[in-house]
């Protein structure tokens, strides 16, 4: 059995980059016609965020000043690879502890892209709450989850605080912003960089796999 190409993805929900960050990462993957084993990890930006999250707003605002020249650029990126992102639409800073949750345990579904993808749609494209249980039973519906078994699991403080220790994991390996991405688990690309350093990266790691094989 050949092996795969194993990437790794760290990414917070709550980060408009990280959406666009993985558009990139994936749209790279269909051009290389690389069949990665990718696997998205949880990353908290703000680990204290409580369950009912902050207005995305005033929190900006505090920290920044007049938050909208901030999102005139990222939608304008996002848009520049066809995601219509839009913050008009998005309210509030969510805790995304419950939603990394079901992408975590999504992983042994085969959902896992999927869901997650679904789940920045819902938040930075839908407006959604994806902090809200009945929201996430609703979209995590499609990808092999039954309503009552979401409801379980982002209720349950014991896999809350997998997730945590998880997210608290990268964060000690140096991970100190998302995106975050390694591949072939040697080299690490910090942001949502370009398409050609994706593209780059993987046909490097690939060569080097393919070099590895036996003949």
């Amino acid at each position: 059995m050949e092996k795969r190409l194993k990437i790794d993805f760290v990414s917070d929900l709550a980060c408009p980059w990280c959406l666009i960050g993985l558009r990139r990462l994936e749209l790279a993957l269909e051009a290389c016609g690389v069949d990665a084993d990718l696997e998205l990890h949880p990353f908290l930006l703000d680990p204290s965020t409580p369950p009912e999250g902050h207005d995305l707003r005033e929190r900006l605002r505090r920290k920044y000043g007049d938050p909208e020249p901030l999102f005139q650029r990222v939608e304008a990126v996002a848009k520049a690879d066809g995601i219509p992102l839009d913050f008009s639409r998005v309210a509030r800073s969510p805790s995304t502890v419950a939603a990394h949750t079901l992408v975590r345990h999504a992983r042994e579904r085969g959902t896992q892209r999927g869901l997650a993808r679904a789940l920045f749609a819902a938040h930075f494209l839908e407006g959604r709450d994806i902090a809200d249980a009945a929201q996430l039973a609703s979209i995590a519906s499609a990808f092999g989850f039954a309503p009552a078994e979401v409801i379980a699991l982002v209720t349950d403080d014991a896999e809350l605080a997998v997730t945590r220790a998880q997210a608290e994991a990268w964060s000690a390996r140096g991970v100190t912003a998302v995106p975050f991405t390694i591949v072939g688990e040697r080299r690490g690309i910090p942001g949502a960089q370009p398409l050609h350093v994706f593209e780059k990266a993987l046909r490097e790691a690939e060569t080097s796999v393919d070099g590895a094989r036996p003949r």
